[in-house]
């Protein structure tokens, strides 16, 4: 019973080890690489790199439908205040907080105080990728203005 119990120990360690080389290898079937397209690629993506790495960060912060109504408005407005935005979204002023501070803090929009009250502008040299989503929403918008 004991030889059983470590034949089938050792399978299973074995099986394990073949499951990790198969997952770790290669596993691409082609007959041929380019291996001047496969380089060239490298060097593209090392290029940009940096640029691909800020528009998924812009993305990551935008990609929420709270926050992207909040740019939108903003954008729109040219600057709005917290409470402005709670009303119009029908949100808590400290929900509101919390979504601008995570764009603040992405540098996707900069804050003005004027006495009491901190309105908010959207920075547009750190948001060139939404850029043309933005144009298009106040396309929309100005459409469907013009419909009612």
């Amino acid at each position: 019973m004991k030889g059983i119990c470590n034949f089938f120990l050792t399978l299973g360690f074995l099986f394990k080890n073949l499951l990790k080389q198969l997952v770790m290898e290669n596993t691409c079937i082609r007959v041929l690489a380019d291996v001047n397209q496969l380089k060239a690629c490298k060097e593209d993506i090392e290029r940009v790199g940096p640029k691909i790495a800020d528009v998924a960060r812009v993305l990551n912060l935008a990609g929420n439908e709270v926050r992207l109504k909040m740019l939108f408005l903003i954008y729109n407005e040219g600057e709005m205040c917290p409470c402005d935005l709670s009303d119009v979204l029908d949100m808590s002023v400290p929900a509101v907080s919390q979504h601008l501070r995570k764009m603040k803090d992405g540098g996707l929009i900069k804050d003005n105080k004027v006495g009491q009250t901190i309105f908010y502008r959207v920075v547009e040299e750190n948001i060139g990728v939404l850029l043309p989503v933005l144009n298009d929403l106040q396309s929309v918008n100005k459409l469907n203005k013009v419909a009612l």
